[in-house]
């Protein structure tokens, strides 16, 4: 094999002691309008919370590969712990230029974490084909690019900050989409992008700590907190549920596909992430549920036979049926809820209002998805240059192409 395949101690050691001597200098000097860093604040049960679903949920999440365990889990947390200081370092400099105010440390941190969401999200499409200086490199773009989504509906179409931040998962799915669409497709007889029983069980895991933790995920940054946790929890039951039964009815034997509850039970968090903190009774939270778990089973179903094939994308861990359309959903939920509740609120009289708030919703959500889509686009194309050191498609999904395994007497 190349050795410029083999040895990557000339770019990734490098590449990390590079960003970290970036944050440590940002730390040392620090912006003038920088508030205290160690400021006391309530965010901590919370952020504690999404730190676990990012960096334990979703490590275990991506275990679908049946030899690329040590890489999702491995990788991931090096990808969150470089991302957090880099989305930090981001939002200070956004500080810095005056566009956007300061908010301390702790929730600065907190809000750093859920913006890694986005990066986790993504390297589910790539997941396999992508090597480690590939994966820093689109974490830390991905990051940027977001941040300027987020400022870019915030200042010209004046949506709040919680809200900004809660299309992560849109533009997460949809990035990492079109990343992985620039990527050379595995030969047909390449057989490393099977699941087993083993990895679907951690997998399943991973899935369960998502579960338990997004209530904590939709309520971080919501006004009404207690009505996004028990909007979100609703939401995230009834789409559980739901998947098994649509897993049963939509299989041949009419038996319960590990698959189908990976992705579907999650269905519920994402689409209810824009209107947990507003919705005023439980049941339309129950609804969106289970539309998110319908859209993500069927959509599988359509996705993985019709859609993939045709524009010869492989999505390794289902992203966008999984996180993308119940994202897409959510949207489109938002602006149905949001009509019916200032139309009805004001006789429906004040059209000129009400065509703006339509005009601001749909405007957020068309700008996040074009950006997420054409940035990834042109992210993919860059990763592909051969000074980072670009993957062959023979070697992709494995783990020891990255990783030492002693107990193994034969080598690559």
């Amino acid at each position: 094999m190349p050795s410029r395949y083999l040895n990557f101690r000339c770019s990734v050691p490098w590449l990390i002691l590079f960003l970290e001597t970036l944050f440590l200098i940002r730390l040392f000097f620090c912006f003038p309008v920088v508030g205290d860093t160690y400021s006391l604040s309530n965010f901590y049960p919370a952020f504690q919370d999404v730190n676990h679903m990012v960096i334990f949920g979703f490590g275990f999440f991506l275990m679908v590969l049946r030899r690329y365990g040590f890489s999702s889990t491995g990788l991931n947390f090096l990808l969150i712990v470089l991302g957090v200081q880099c989305s930090v370092l981001v939002e200070d400099l956004f500080v810095f230029l005056g566009v956007q105010e300061n908010e301390g440390g702790m929730k600065s941190l907190a809000k750093a974490m859920v913006s890694m969401t986005a990066v986790a999200i993504s390297t589910g499409a790539v997941l396999g084909k992508a090597n480690p200086v590939q994966l820093i490199v689109m974490s830390l773009v991905e990051l940027i690019i977001f941040y300027v989504s987020r400022c870019v509906n915030r200042t010209f179409l004046q949506v709040p900050d919680n809200l900004t931040l809660m299309h992560v998962h849109l533009f997460g799915a949809y990035f990492g989409v079109a990343v992985t669409s620039r990527f050379p497709e595995p030969p047909p007889g390449l057989d490393k992008n099977r699941s087993t029983p083993k990895s679907d069980l951690f997998s399943m895991l991973g899935t369960v700590f998502v579960w338990v933790f997004w209530p904590s995920f939709n309520s971080i940054l919501a006004e009404s907190k207690a009505e996004a946790v028990l909007n979100s929890y609703f939401a995230l039951a009834v789409s559980a549920v739901a998947a098994f039964m649509l897993s049963a009815l939509t299989s041949k034997d009419g038996k319960f596909r590990m698959t189908h509850i990976h992705s579907a039970v999650l269905a519920g968090g994402v689409t209810i992430s824009y209107t947990a903190h507003s919705i005023q009774h439980p049941w339309i939270a129950m609804i969106l549920g289970l539309l998110g778990s319908v859209i993500t089973v069927l959509g599988s179903h359509c996705l993985q036979r019709c859609f993939n094939p045709a524009f010869k994308l492989q999505d390794t861990s289902g992203v966008h049926f999984t996180f993308g359309l119940p994202a897409v959903l959510g949207a489109v939920a938002a602006v149905v809820l949001c009509v019916l509740k200032k139309g009805i609120s004001t006789q429906w009289n004040n059209l000129s209002s009400l065509g703006y708030l339509i005009f601001v919703d749909i405007g957020a959500f068309c700008q996040t998805i074009s950006t997420a889509l054409i940035t990834g686009l042109i992210t993919g194309l860059i990763l592909n240059f051969k000074l980072l050191k670009t993957v062959h498609v023979s070697k992709y999904f494995d783990d020891q192409f990255y990783w030492e395994f002693p107990h193994l007497s034969v080598g690559f």
